[in-house]
């Protein structure tokens, strides 16, 4: 079946799903049961249980502080819970390390980018695939075994910073990118290994307004190819534009979920997170409206302020 019914049949099963915290999905993902985990006694993670439906945009939000970054640590390998399990596509992950969890097809970005500063944009790129035969020590000294896979790789990492608009930036050092590109580069290298869910730690943050319309449009063609994605976001617009189901954290634990209309209007998410502001515009919808382009002279234009001191 063509990637966008699949994408179309999971959004209209979702809108036959009960709008409760913990709800099952008619095509869940990653299911976590009884996940917690606290830090001098404070409960940072307390989620009961939770499902992401496969093919579909989910967002994460609630306030600073809620447990969403924390929960992804914990769910990619990068921290280890006090208790809890999860099944990732049916396979069990808790405990396993961050590097198993992204060969087993779960990746993640950053709040924070982490690019490689001093290799180029290229070489960060080529760190992202899988099965690099380059990388065994005796196989590395005979350049027939493994040249044919570099080629591979190459051509696959061109063609993403091709789609992400990054190509000619190739040979520059990755620390010399703009706070925008750094975060295109880290959403191009985790698609270098092919991955059912990517997720997407607050994408939007420290990007310069120009380029939100860019980044947005490569999240929903993530989804709109068939990789699942679930992601952290503050700001209500984003989330109400692109996300087909919102899920709301507050105190660690999982207090609504729903679609994004819905969510907004529920008052637990009004109490926990949107608060007093609740009535107020949260952001300009003009940059939001499908089919805005950003062209390339407006993209260099917003680099430029970027690199500004």
């Amino acid at each position: 079946m063509p990637a966008e019914h699949v994408v179309d049949q999971a959004r209209s099963d979702l809108q036959q799903v009960a709008r409760t915290p913990g709800v099952a999905k008619p095509d869940a993902l990653l299911v976590a049961d009884g996940v917690r985990r606290s830090f001098g006694g404070v409960n940072a993670v307390d989620v009961e249980h939770l499902e992401v439906q496969r093919h579909v945009i989910t967002a994460l939000i609630g306030p600073n502080g809620a447990g969403k970054t924390t929960f992804f640590n914990l769910m990619t390998g990068f921290d280890r819970p006090d208790t809890g399990t999860w099944l990732f596509d049916g396979t069990p992950l808790s405990g396993v390390a961050a590097s198993r969890v992204a060969t087993a097809g779960m990746v993640r970005t950053f709040q924070l980018t982490k690019a490689l500063a001093r290799m180029t944009v290229l070489e960060n790129m080529r760190l992202g695939a899988r099965d690099q035969p380059g990388e065994n020590l005796f196989t590395a000294l005979v350049k027939p075994v493994w040249a044919p896979r570099e080629r591979a790789i190459t051509d696959k990492a061109m063609s993403l910073l091709e789609r992400f608009k990054l190509d000619t930036k190739k040979d520059d050092f990755a620390g010399s990118l703009s706070g925008g590109q750094r975060k295109l580069l880290e959403m191009a290298r985790a698609l270098m290994s092919d991955p059912a869910l990517v997720m997407l730690d607050e994408p939007m943050a420290g990007v310069n307004p120009a380029l939100t319309q860019s980044l947005l449009g490569h999240i929903t063609d993530l989804r709109d190819s068939g990789t699942t994605v679930l992601f952290v976001e503050h700001d209500m617009h984003m989330v109400r534009h692109i996300s087909d189901w919102v899920v709301v954290m507050a105190q660690g634990q999982v207090v609504a979920e729903g679609p994004p209309a819905a969510v907004m209007a529920d008052q637990a998410v009004i109490d926990a997170y949107l608060g007093a502001h609740h009535d107020t515009d949260l952001g300009d919808d003009a940059l939001l409206e499908e089919g805005g382009v950003i062209d390339a002279e407006a993209e260099a234009e917003a680099d430029a302020e970027e690199k500004k001191p």
